[in-house]
């Protein structure tokens, strides 16, 4: 009997249509938005063609997911807030009070759009609020918000290094992570941001894909190092679409640079701060998952060595370099030797648990109920026929570059 499972992508992306934003925007922006909006050129070409009512049309989104396999999903932002230039991960911080200003107003607009989605099918979307690094007071009431009106975790941007904001490691954070923990939602990453600021190179965009993953990478040991999880125990950081090869040894430097401290030292170099409690790599496995986007054949190591109860399986879906439509092609190529056991995990359940989504009622509906949802587990991950068959015919596997591995 052929395995089945049911897929749930820890990296999706959604929003409103610029215009839409307006109706979820107090009333004293309106001006100011109708200005903004008459100017703004959306710099995104998948968000200017006809695709681009999949970040918000029910129909056709859930047409699409559903043709691909997916039962659920974890809902990132893709379409522009109001009064950025571009989203919120790329955009870089506010230069003014009066941009940070506006620029709050139109994350609280995504927001309050964002929950409303997601009502639309609950139990099978997890919505993430955004909230900004600029204003802790801000944020916790923004947190506090989101986790009354169903929303399961938040977007925290990595921090640049150049940004006159605090550092990840700072305890100035510490009233974020207490509401996190305090109403249960987590603490997301998404890889691209965290970069400095590369306006004045000429090969500003050669610059910016060779070193953002390590710009985003560097909010693990960031938060770890800095006592984040000895201060609040139960709180869940979420790392996603930034690979995950590069953890594994990642957790062994850190861990032997904590033993070499607690040991005499690193060369003339001692502990100056407090030491933690526990082994680095301790903290990941109770605090840490990883959102492994469009894994690759050679990543899957990693991902079985971190432990499936720490990475989720991820689509990132509507993004051209994601494995719409050929999630399950992609799948079995990467996955066609696991254990049937650790693909549930990895494939939903993982991710069911961490952001509360009602995964049971998914699989077990009736395709085309009346009003139950069109969805059917996924099955046959293990068949190498079939694995062979896809690799051969799946445009995704046969023809696409690496270049999404740099994530």
């Amino acid at each position: 009997m052929t395995d089945r499972y049911t897929l749930v992508s820890a990296d999706c992306h959604a929003g409103a249509d610029l215009h839409t934003y307006r109706d979820y925007l107090e009333s004293s922006y309106h001006d100011d938005f109708d200005a903004w909006a008459a100017d703004f050129s959306n710099p995104w070409e998948d968000l200017t063609d006809e695709s681009k009512i999949r970040n918000w049309d029910n129909e056709v989104r859930q047409r699409q997911l559903e043709a691909d396999g997916l039962a659920g999903e974890i809902v990132f932002p893709n379409t522009i807030p109001p009064f950025f230039p571009s989203g919120l991960l790329v955009s870089g911080p506010p230069r003014t009070a009066e941009e940070l200003d506006q620029r709050w107003a139109g994350l609280r607009a995504h927001n309050r759009w964002l929950a409303e989605w997601c009502e639309d099918l609950p139990g099978r979307r997890a919505g993430l609020a955004q909230v900004f690094p600029n204003d802790v007071e801000a944020s916790v009431m923004e947190i506090h918000w989101a986790a009354e009106h169903g929303l399961k975790g938040i977007l925290f941007p990595a921090i640049p290094p150049d940004a006159d904001v605090p550092k990840l490691w700072s305890d100035e954070y510490d009233p974020i992570w207490r509401a996190c923990e305090e109403t249960g939602l987590s603490v997301n990453q998404h890889g691209g941001a965290g970069v400095p600021d590369y306006s004045t190179a000429k090969i500003k965009n050669f610059l910016m894909i060779m070193e953002v993953p390590f710009f985003a990478n560097r909010s693990l040991w960031h938060v770890i190092l800095s006592g984040v999880f000895e201060r609040f125990p139960n709180l869940q950081f979420v790392m996603t679409e930034q690979r995950t090869g590069w953890v594994p040894e990642t957790l062994k430097k850190m861990d032997g640079v904590w033993w070499a401290f607690n040991n005499g030292g690193v060369g003339e170099l001692r502990m100056d701060g407090n030491s933690l409690e526990r082994s680095p790599s301790s903290y990941f496995d109770t605090n840490c998952t990883m959102g492994a986007s469009f894994p690759s054949r050679d990543e899957a190591e990693a991902i079985k060595e971190l432990g499936v109860g720490n990475v989720m399986w991820c689509s990132d879906y509507p993004h051209r370099e994601g494995t719409y439509p050929d999630s399950v092609a992609s799948l079995r190529h990467v996955f066609h030797d696991w254990e049937p056991a650790d693909l549930h995990e990895l494939f939903g359940g993982t991710a069911a648990k961490l952001y509360g989504l009602d995964i049971e009622p998914i699989d077990l509906e009736p395709r085309g109920a009346e009003g139950a949802p069109h969805h059917e587990p996924v099955g046959g991950i293990r068949s190498e026929d079939q694995h062979a068959a896809d690799q051969r015919g799946c445009p995704l596997l046969r023809d696409r570059a690496e270049v999404a591995g740099l994530w």
